[in-house]
Parts: C-alpha cells; structure tokens; sequence
C-alpha cells in the first residue's frame, strides 16, 4: 500500500464542538447541515444523491472507500454533498471493477472531506442535540473562526434547493420494447435508480424540471405523475411546485410521490410539513404497512416530516409509520387517486423490501 501525505483538517460544529482530522478530498473550506448516515455500504450512492445537496455527510460505518467508485453507481450529475466526515478512510481500493479511489473521486468533483475522527461520538452529540451547521476545512485552522463560519452558515429551514439540482430541460426515457403508460415526473433532485424502476415496469417517462409551464406538462398527455425526492425545505418549494400537483390532482389520474414529493401532495392537502430534531438517513428503517401488517427495512433520508396531527380523515388515511419514532412514513389520499410515501423505495443503496410500491403505482394506471 502506498504512503499518502497526510494534511490536517478541522471540522468545526456551530455550538463550539470541535474535532481534528485528516483531510481528503480537495484542500478547501466548505460547510452546511450536519448530518449521518447508517449504511454500510453504497457510499458513493448517498454522496450523488440530491436530497443532500447543501449537507455535510457524516458516515457511521467506519470503513469508507474500501471498494473505489464506479461512474454507473452515480444517482445524479454530480456529487450534491457539500463535504463528507469518515472515520477511517481507504487510500486503496481493491474492486476490479472500480474505474478510480475514492480520494480521486472526490478530488474531481472537488468535495472536501475530513477523516480520523470519531464520527460514533459526534453522531451521539447530534442525536442528543439536535442537527446543526458545521464546517470543515483543510486550509484554515483557526478553531475560532470556523466556529463563528458555522454559526454564519445559512440554516436549511426555509430553503428552497430543488431548482440547484434539477435538469435545465424536460428529458424522455423509453423503455425496451413497447410502452405501456406514459408518466410525467418532477424532478425535484429524482435519483437514477427511480427512473430505472419505472423505465423497467415499461413506462414512458417524460422528466421535467422542477419549474415548467403546464401547457408543456399538459402536452404529454399522462396516465400517471411521479413527484420525486429533493433536498431543502418543502415549504418554499410549494410556492411553485404545488400548482403542479394541483393541476395533476384535476386530471383524475394516479399521482405517486416519494420523500419531497410525499411533503408536497400532502401540503397540497392542508397537512402540515415541519423539520425534524434529527433526520432519518441509512438503509435500515424499519417502517410498518399499516394496511397489510408487514414490516419493511427501507432506505431513508430526510430531514423534515409530515406531523402526524396535521392529518385529518377527511383528506388522507395514514398508511406507515416508522417503527424508531412512531413519525409519519406514508399517506393515501381520499380527494384523489393517490400515495406517496417519506421513504425510498428505489433504494440505492438499500434493500427492495418496497419496490412494490412501483407495482402499486403501475396497477393504479391501469385501472
């Protein structure tokens, strides 16, 4: 194995917290929300996944880069993580199938990073605390500064960040052989791995970006509309996307959404959408189907929820929940022909406990 010139880092948390490290990735400074995630595998799934856009990504498995990265596991563009915190970070990979390291891959997509820290007693400060803004920095050391950064970052309550990582123009996806339905979906921050499940139950899929006309949308002429995860605050990204459901809500077609969209039919119906004391992010959740008894292992990630009294029997039957804290996880709708749900049942990375809520969607269409 070859020796790495190790530069210090600092990671710096808005109440003072601070912990000293080793930096990886690109030399710099960056910031944001503070959060973890519990998989242990599937990192470079979580680091391009859009709903952590703006998000300092703290990994609790301590092994990290282990298998390098591979440019077909991307779920976006590119990497949407502000910055990542490892514990012990792996300079060489052993996969023949990785096309680079770890360290390379964040030195491309210049994502700044610290390891050699105790990511098991930050985590612990955060659950007992409550999420809050860090920083960290591999150029700038002084410890007061970067407290007084972290303080000064912007908070993720009342943030709009869909349209960061939205496509510029709406794209179509045909699957292999003859479509069966056509589906619009509104990409908010949507995962690959989404558009995959769909593209594969034969869905013609036209993907528009966060902000389109509905005379475009209206021209496509659905079966079905799929509102996709995100990151930021939901309630901001109402002013503009609502009018969208609202419109898909009239045409008496399924509506399904996942995570920001789940957030965004529920608003459309009066519910409530608030931010979490801490988020829910890994690939072991357990949630309970509340209409069929079972129990689901998921993947999830998100930092706001529905609140549970917002929900009222005339508007929407609760259908999940998760099993850690009893938070909302899933709604059925009364006043139109929809489900949507706060976690990812595409599931990159994750298990497929869920994926029947594609098949779910597909049978609404056809009926």
């Amino acid at each position: 194995m070859s020796l790495q010139p190790r530069k210090k880092a600092i990671l710096a948390l808005s109440d003072g917290t601070i912990s000293r490290g080793w930096a990886i990735g690109h030399e710099g400074i960056t910031g944001g929300e503070l959060c973890f995630n519990t998989s242990m595998t599937g990192y470079q799934e979580i680091f391009t996944d859009p709903s952590y856009y703006g998000q300092l990504m703290m990994m609790t498995y301590p092994h990290i880069g282990n298998y390098g990265t591979i440019a077909r596991d991307d779920e976006h563009r590119k990497v949407t993580v502000a910055g990542i915190i490892v514990r012990a970070f792996s300079w060489e990979y052993s996969n023949p199938m990785a096309d680079s390291s770890l360290n390379e891959y964040l030195e491309n997509h210049k994502i700044v990073g610290i390891s050699g820290v105790d990511t098991r007693a930050l985590v612990r400060h955060i659950r007992e605390k409550g999420v809050m803004n860090a920083v960290i920095s591999s150029t700038e050391l002084n410890e007061e500064k970067l407290v007084q950064m972290a303080k000064e970052w912007e908070d993720m309550k009342g943030l709009e960040l869909a349209t960061k990582v939205t496509r510029a123009e709406a794209q179509t996806y045909q699957p292999e052989g003859e479509a069966k339905f056509k589906v619009a979906a509104f990409d908010y921050g949507i995962k690959q791995n989404i558009i995959n499940n769909l593209v594969a139950r034969g869905c013609a899929l036209r993907v528009f970006p966060a902000k389109s006309s509905l005379d475009e949308i209206k021209a496509w002429e659905a079966d079905g509309f799929f509102f996709s995860n995100g990151p930021g605050d939901p309630n901001p990204t109402g002013d503009y996307a609502l009018e969208v459901v609202e419109y898909a809500k009239s045409t008496g077609k399924p509506l399904f959404g996942i995570c920001l969209g789940h957030q965004l039919m529920a608003m459309s119906e009066g519910i409530k959408v608030g931010k979490m004391f801490v988020g829910h992010r890994g690939a072991n959740h357990p949630v309970k189907n509340l209409e069929t008894g079972l129990v689901e292992i998921s993947t999830q990630n998100h930092g706001f929820g529905v609140i549970e009294e917002s929900v009222t029997e005339d508007v929407a039957t609760i259908t999940h929940i998760n099993l850690n804290d009893d938070t909302v996880e899933g709604l059925r709708f009364k006043n139109f022909p929809g489900f949507s749900v706060q976690y990812h049942p595409e599931a990159s990375p994750g298990p497929h406990d869920s994926a029947y809520l594609f098949d779910q969607f597909i049978n609404m269409m056809k009926k």
